[in-house]
């Protein structure tokens, strides 16, 4: 009697396998950018940070850094008390705000950066409103406002990276990736509809009740 092969049987159970592995491997890949950017920053204390003077070729205007620091106050005021942020010189700085040439299309860039051994972060932002299309650009070239909010919720979004918060597809919040879709002069004027002045932006945070609590689990102590 002729006994029956094996063969078809192995085959097809290291074929699966394979298949195991090659679909966990692709998993792995897929999750270890999220786990990558949702890091806290390694602090035990204030959180140092610097903002850098611009260059008018940017789009730079003067009174950007203090819209960056408004950025910082927003995050730190809804954080509570797991948050707390220090200015300190560019060399000793975790957060570093620098603004960058216009390029690409993009409001702005966040990238990791190690200090003394800590996870930091470089923010760029990118002024000039010229450089985000004619809507943009012809709306903000008349309303002083909406060109500030612009640069507001740019620092405001990148920071959020900075700190260790992922894009997310809820158009309500500042941490809202366009990649996703949604009208971006809607996204902007929904802002530029709840200030009035210039020194509004300092108490109108731009941050969804998901951001809130999102950055509050990350930091918050024990």
């Amino acid at each position: 009697m002729i006994a029956k092969s094996n063969a078809p049987r192995t085959a097809a159970v290291v074929t699966a396998l394979g298949l195991l592995i090659l679909f966990a491997l692709r998993a792995a890949r897929t999750r270890a950018p999220q786990a990558r950017v949702a890091r806290t920053l390694e602090s035990d204390d204030a959180v140092t940070y610097f903002i850098a003077e611009g260059n008018r070729s940017t789009g730079y205007r003067p009174g950007d850094r203090e819209l960056a620091l408004w950025a910082f106050q927003a995050w730190q005021r809804s954080a509570g008390k797991g948050l707390r942020f220090e200015r300190a010189s560019e060399s000793a700085a975790l957060i570093r705000v620098q603004w960058a040439e216009p390029g690409g299309g993009e409001y702005g860039e966040t990238q990791p950066l190690l200090v003394h051994g800590k996870h930091g972060a470089v923010v760029f932002i990118r002024p000039d409103v010229e450089a985000l299309g004619p809507d943009i650009a012809r709306r903000a070239s008349s309303d002083n406002l909406l060109r500030d909010s612009i640069v507001y919720l740019t620092c405001l979004h990148e920071l959020g990276h900075a700190l260790g918060l992922a894009h997310t597809r809820d158009f309500r919040d500042i941490m809202f990736f366009f990649g996703y879709g949604g009208d971006v002069a809607e996204y902007f004027g929904r802002y530029r509809a709840q200030i009035h002045t210039r020194e509004d932006i300092a108490a109108v945070s731009g941050l969804s009740d998901a951001d809130v609590t999102r950055i509050r689990a990350m930091y918050a102590r024990e």
